[in-house]
């Protein structure tokens, strides 16, 4: 489960540091997503859960004459957007919890996300607020993975620890927890006309003469197994990096380390 405090303090800096190569594992998701959001009406864009910025940044570039807000719980994932953002008069990014966000002088009517509405900790009650800022007919356009055995950057790091005694929810608030269509559907209150497009891809994690090193600095400080090397003893984190290292060396291939991966693109409409 990953929740605000963690995007608020080590796993939002850890994110904000690591901004180029996060934004590389998604470099062939994110185009299917522009092109998705393209085809949707709208010139006051709310980007949920922005990071550091490169959705809204495509946004504003994309759309000249209208304005882009990003929003995100971490000031330093809003201080790298800030900073990739400035001088570009039609984009802002402010931290906020997109569940209670709200601004008189910017009424979105299109809403967007990568990666970004999971991590919800009651995702009704933020969609249902997010509805009630929006402008009639708003559309919302946002990614999310699909189950973790289509994701091979997660499945793949599941053997580097034994697995918990108490088994995750796999719907509370984490990378996969909108992996089910049907859950979905439950939890976007006030939205309706909800559609789910696949996307496959390929997860870059490093690529390059040192695509190895690369991978395992990016693995070290994001996702499953930076996770498992945090809560690891000392005595065991050897092992566990070992591990690492070895499921890397079999996920490179031609001077690239890649995962296979597996996300939705859902629509929608303000209802």
């Amino acid at each position: 489960m990953t929740q605000a405090m963690d995007w608020q303090g080590g796993v939002g800096r850890a994110w904000a540091e690591e901004w180029q190569r996060t934004d590389r594992t998604f470099a062939q998701l994110t185009p299917a997503l522009l092109a998705t959001i393209a085809a949707m009406p709208g010139h006051r864009v709310l980007d949920i859960g922005c990071g550091a910025g490169e959705l809204a940044l495509s946004l504003a570039a994309a759309r000249p004459k209208g304005a882009v807000c990003g929003i995100d719980l971490s000031a330093d994932l809003i201080a790298a957007a800030q900073q990739r953002g400035a001088g570009r008069a039609n984009v802002r990014f402010a931290i906020a919890d997109a569940s209670q966000w709200q601004d008189p002088a910017f009424t979105p009517d299109l809403l967007v996300s990568r990666h970004g509405v999971m991590f919800f900790a009651d995702p009704p009650a933020a969609f249902a607020h997010l509805a009630a800022v929006a402008a009639p007919g708003a559309r919302l356009v946002f990614s999310c993975f699909r189950a973790p055995a289509e994701n091979a950057w997660a499945s793949a790091m599941a053997g580097l620890v034994p697995p918990p005694a108490q088994p995750a929810d796999p719907r509370s608030p984490g990378p996969f927890a909108f992996a089910d269509p049907d859950h979905v559907r439950a939890m976007l209150a006030g939205w309706t006309d909800l559609a789910f497009t696949p996307h496959d891809f390929a997860y870059l994690a490093g690529e390059g003469p040192d695509a190895a090193e690369q991978a395992l600095t990016l693995f070290r400080r994001i996702g499953p197994a930076a996770s498992a090397l945090r809560q690891a003893a000392e005595a065991d984190r050897a092992g566990i990096e070992q591990r690492l290292r070895d499921v890397i060396a079999a996920h490179t291939r031609d001077g690239k380390v890649t995962f296979s991966a597996a996300a939705w693109i859902v629509t929608a409409t303000k209802a």
